[in-house]
């Protein structure tokens, strides 16, 4: 597999991850202020990840399983580290999904701009722009969530109530 190849399967094991962390997300603040957003960033993420493997398809290059497979597993050993409460969602774990959630889109509009850079503003029907301009979106939506829940954790933190 030539570099291209072992980017893209990079990516995708990561896109995998997202996938699970976003889904997780989403259940985990089902009926509060940040599930309708989640919600929707679920769906789009999803969308991603099928057209990353669509464009992979097209350039001629196949899934590594064990990297698609890595991503999945990370995601659930992510699921036990400590948020200060030993069995419920704390403030704490919205705000380390949010942050991880961010990261990873900020590395897929990382993805899409190299390949812009690289092979021009689409690759078969896929158009490379659109897609950097909608993790743009989305890595401002996530902010918007992510600040929120800064501050809630960090004011449950020092014993203040949230702003839930």
């Amino acid at each position: 597999m030539d570099m291209l190849g072992i980017y893209l399967n990079d990516h995708l094991g990561g896109s995998t991850l997202g996938v699970e962390l976003v889904k997780r997300a989403t259940g985990n603040n089902q009926g509060t202020e940040y599930g309708a957003t989640l919600a929707v960033l679920a769906r789009e993420i999803e969308e991603d990840r099928d057209t990353l493997l669509r464009l992979m398809d097209e350039l001629g290059f196949g899934k590594d399983r064990l990297k698609v497979t890595g991503g999945w597993v990370a995601e659930k050993l992510g699921r036990l580290k400590l948020n200060g409460s030993l069995v419920d969602y704390s403030p704490l774990s919205r705000l380390v999904e949010l942050e991880g959630l961010y990261l990873g889109v900020t590395g897929k509009l990382a993805l899409w701009t190299n390949l812009r850079a690289s092979l021009g503003d689409r690759v078969g029907d896929v158009n490379l722009v659109e897609l950097a301009d909608r993790a743009r979106s989305q890595g401002g939506r996530l902010e918007d969530l992510r600040s929120r829940a800064a501050a809630e954790a960090l004011a449950t933190a020092r014993g203040q109530p949230g702003l839930s």
